[in-house]
């Protein structure tokens, strides 16, 4: 059972909220040569509220992910599309079906 996770919550600028919606998009193919990101979703939670949920088997592989290149580019973008810092938490998935 996956048990790793992270769960990530953006806050865009105001009238960045494409741009932002447009670079969680373009983020898919770095998380697919990911080999320990098992699951990887950007979601959008309102209009200017943005999310990344992903998941893993392993501690070493949600580590691997936090020093990857999706969060160096996001870490680049922050200051031009983020209103704040993103708010990055380390979750434990109880149940999966």
């Amino acid at each position: 059972m996956l048990k790793f996770s992270l769960l990530v919550k953006l806050e865009a600028k105001a009238g960045k909220e494409q741009e932002l919606s447009d670079f969680l998009k373009s983020a898919l193919s770095l998380a697919q040569q990911e080999a320990g990101t098992v699951n990887w979703y950007a979601l959008q939670i309102g209009a200017s509220t943005f999310g990344i949920f992903d998941t893993f088997e392993t501690e070493a592989a949600r580590e691997a992910h936090l020093n990857g290149p999706i969060a160096a580019a996001l870490l680049d973008k922050a200051p031009e599309l983020l209103s704040g810092s993103p708010v990055i938490e380390k979750v434990d998935i109880l149940a999966v079906k």
